[in-house]
Parts: structure tokens; C-alpha cells; sequence
């Protein structure tokens, strides 16, 4: 394995982030390339059919561009609907994200449990396995709170969020038969991570918050043992969209250890 091979993080936009922090603190010497599918942003809201076509084509683009040691798709809309396709496909190792419903199971004290996500990820027979495996015993309640990932694009701009937009993701959880009773939170999209004390403040106290971002740090920290890790340049962000409105989020990405932008 050459040492200056990089992590290749994807996701359709910011959200990914979540996941390349808990990375930093793992594998510090790791050189990483994030790519944000900026232009097909969101996800959410388009066919299953439309985002497997757009995530195989993208990754079969940056595979053979970058050469990567191992591909991360750091979205849970993405994984539930390519990640079988691509792994089909590209010959390098691939790490998904999964809603974190085992370890929301092992976590609830009043047996019900929300998850928050994409309206393309909580309608996934992916989830509904999920639940069947580990939380067949509990109370899993869905809501598809696309708004959350506007939200998180824009509070990493420094730009404001109206917080009922917080409340409104609560009171679609709360609402539902049993929703009173929720006292852990799925949070089945790596955009939401990076709005949880918002999200919080929405749900008020007693409410836990699980996602699966350590997870697969671990994962890929698995993956890549023994494995000898060069950066020979600044780690870079890439976009496929506006190069003008990406560099809105550079203080943000350096902060993440993502020092230049670039499109492709």
C-alpha cells in the first residue's frame, strides 16, 4: 500500500465532517481527501434510482482519479441505497454509514426511540431490517426532517437558523403515538451530528443522542492497521458544485484539517 494513498471521505454535502472529526482523532497522520457532492445536494429528496446512478458514477470518478486506500460514503441516505452497487464495482474497500438503531436499543431506558433522517433514508427496507435485528422489542419511531441538513449547511456558514426549524424535528417525533415516551434519538444522517445542541435544546432534558460516526472511525482505523500513512501536501476539500459558495465553508473545513478546495 503506497503511504500516500488517502482516506477518501464522500458525501453529498457537509455532513460528512461528523465523521472526519472522530477520523482526526483516530488516525491524525492520515492524509484525507473529503468530497462533497455539492451540486446534488440533497439527497434526500431524490429517487433511489437517481442516487445510485450519482454516488457509483462520482466514486468510480474519484477512485480512479485519487487512487484511494479505502473509500468512506460518510452518508446515510447514500449507503442504504449504492453502497451494494458500489462495492460490486470498485476494487478498493468500502465503509458505509448505517443508522445507529443497535446501539439506540442497548442505550433507551423507556424502550422508544426516535430516528431523524432523510425522507430516502427512513423508508429503506435497509432500516427496516435494522429494527427487525436489533430493536424488534422496541418502540422505533421514523420522522424525515430534510430541513436539518439546510440547517446544518448554513450554521457551518455562521449564517442563522431559525430554531423552530429544531423544534419542528422534535414535535415530528413527539407527536407520533408513544413519541412522549422517547428518551434516545437516532440521528440517521451525518449532517445532523453537527446541529445536536440545537437539537437538544429542541428536545429538552432526559433525551440521549446516538450516531454512528465513532463507529466508523473505528472501522476504518480497523481497516487500515499496519497500513503506513505520508501526507506530502495539505489535505483538500473537493466540491462539484459553486467553487464561489464552497469557500463560504473554508474556516470551517481547516478546522477539520482541510486546508484547500478544489473542484471536480
Amino acid at each position: 500500500m503506497d503511504s500516500k494513498a488517502p482516506i477518501l471521505l464522500f458525501d453529498s454535502g457537509i455532513g460528512g465532517l461528523s465523521v472526519l472529526g472522530e477520523l482526526r482523532r483516530l488516525l491524525p497522520d492520515a492524509p484525507v481527501i473529503y468530497a462533497a457532492d455539492t451540486a446534488g445536494l440533497p439527497y434526500g429528496e431524490k429517487t433511489e434510482a437517481e442516487i445510485a446512478a450519482r454516488v457509483s458514477g462520482l466514486l468510480g470518478r474519484l477512485a480512479e482519479r485519487y487512487r484511494p486506500r479505502l473509500i468512506t460514503i460518510a452518508c446515510n441516505t447514500a449507503s442504504t441505497i449504492a453502497l451494494g452497487m458500489v462495492r460490486e464495482v470498485l476494487q478498493v474497500p468500502i465503509v458505509g454509514t448505517v443508522p445507529a438503531i443497535k446501539p439506540a436499543a442497548a442505550m433507551t431506558r423507556s424502550g422508544a426511540i426516535g430516528l431523524l433522517g432523510t425522507a430516502a433514508t427512513i423508508r429503506q427496507a435497509y432500516v427496516d431490517n435494522l429494527q427487525a435485528e436489533f430493536a424488534a422489542d422496541k418502540l422505533l419511531l421514523r420522522h424525515a426532517a430534510p430541513e436539518l441538513v439546510t440547517a446544518a449547511e448554513a450554521a457551518l456558514r455562521g449564517r442563522a437558523v431559525d430554531p423552530a426549524v429544531f423544534a419542528a424535528a422534535a414535535e415530528g417525533l413527539r407527536s407520533q403515538p408513544g413519541g412522549d415516551r422517547i428518551d434516545t434519538v437516532v440521528l440517521a444522517c451525518t449532517h445532523f451530528p453537527l446541529v445536536q445542541p440545537q437539537l437538544a435544546a429542541a428536545f429538552g432534558d432526559g433525551v440521549a443522542f446516538v450516531h454512528g460516526a465513532a463507529g466508523i472511525a473505528r472501522r476504518i482505523a480497523h481497516l487500515t492497521e499496519g497500513q503506513a500513512f505520508l501526507r506530502t501536501s495539505p489535505d483538500v476539500a473537493l466540491v462539484t458544485g459553486s467553487l464561489g459558495e464552497a469557500e463560504t465553508l473554508l474556516p470551517v473545513l481547516q478546522t477539520y484539517g482541510l486546508h484547500s478546495l478544489a473542484r471536480f
